[in-house]
């Protein structure tokens, strides 16, 4: 996606113009600008910055009006527009994408979970420049963070990998929690990786940005419970094990004194 392709597609869905725009722009001057100071993106993808991640954030919203639809008609009802309190949480959230880009275009509540200080100041700053009232920056360890709902919705940008990402999130969830990741060619691998560990329903959904990368979207999450396989298999041995002293027993006959 070019430069001036993500001018339209984002113009598309009312996010060029008007207060939304003018948040963009201004958020991703304030990120040029702290570049300058701090790593918070490479060098290499400043002159596309609105395509690799302004747009490569954005369009989480679009996917998850998409993944809100098909669960309603797969229940049999509609899809409805996200309720004043629904929670969003961004993990990792760095130089601020997705998370910072989602509160621009959102008005849902976000908390954007990130540990380094210096980012941490940056995104603060942001916020409040911003006037995003809704928008609360986290500092500290994923596994550390705790909210006062389990979130409708998290995201993660080159957070961590999902076996990592999930072990430290799952706390934040429950089976209602829409989670949507952005990955890059490791997506399927890691995938697989989780499989064993977790239950849910996984897709993995092409990126509009680069063809290389995906987007893995997760519902329905549980953990497998391991316990209950061995506590079973314990019983399938105890009994095993009965079964095969009481054939024993059965066998020996104690023999009459003459």
């Amino acid at each position: 996606m070019t430069e001036e392709e993500t001018q339209l597609w984002l113009s598309a869905h009312g996010w060029w113009d008007g207060a939304a725009g003018d948040r963009l722009r201004h958020f991703v001057a304030l990120v040029l600008e702290e570049a300058d100071r701090q790593n918070l993106i490479s060098a290499g993808s400043r002159s596309q910055i609105w395509s690799r991640h302004v747009v490569d954030s954005a369009q989480l919203i679009p996917l998850l009006s998409t993944l809100e639809g098909r669960r309603a008609s797969a229940s049999g009802g509609e899809a409805v527009s996200p309720a004043p309190s629904e929670l969003w949480v961004d993990l990792g959230t760095g130089a601020g994408f997705p998370g910072m880009v989602i509160g621009c275009l959102r008005e849902q509540p976000i908390q954007l979970v990130e540990m380094r200080p210096l980012r941490v100041d940056f995104l603060r700053h942001c916020v409040a420049a911003l006037g995003l009232d809704h928008v609360e920056v986290v500092q500290g360890k994923v596994e550390n963070a705790r909210f006062d709902r389990p979130a409708s919705v998290i995201s993660a940008r080159a957070y961590a990998p999902l076996d990592r990402l999930l072990a430290s999130a799952h706390h934040l969830a429950d089976e209602n929690t829409v989670w949507l990741l952005p990955k890059g060619r490791s997506s399927e691998k890691e995938l697989e990786i989780i499989r064993s560990g977790w239950q849910a329903v996984f897709h993995v959904e092409q990126s509009i940005t680069d063809t290389e990368s995906a987007i893995v979207t997760i519902q329905n999450l549980r953990r497998i419970d391991r316990s209950k396989g061995l506590r079973a298999r314990a019983g399938r041995n105890h009994h095993a094990s009965y079964a095969r002293c009481s054939r024993s027993s059965a066998s020996r006959r104690i023999k009459p004194r003459s």
